[in-house]
């Protein structure tokens, strides 16, 4: 049974924000400043939305054709 993408986007969306949370439940029992919570949680928001694009531009390995 395929999956409709629609359902994969709705899925993917929810591991993001899943990521998000425990990033952030995280953060918060950290002892940090203003600024570095900041920075910390930018790195949390921007680096799964990157990730994807960062392996796909930089090519890794050999090709297989």
């Amino acid at each position: 049974m395929p999956i409709s993408p629609t359902v994969l986007r709705l899925m993917f969306f929810f591991c993001l924000l899943g990521m998000l949370l425990l990033s952030a439940f995280y953060l918060r029992g950290r002892r940090l400043s203003f600024s570095e919570y900041i920075a910390w949680g930018l790195l949390t928001v921007l680096l799964p939305l990157l990730g994807p694009f960062l392996v796909v531009f930089s090519r890794p390995g050999q090709s297989r054709n």
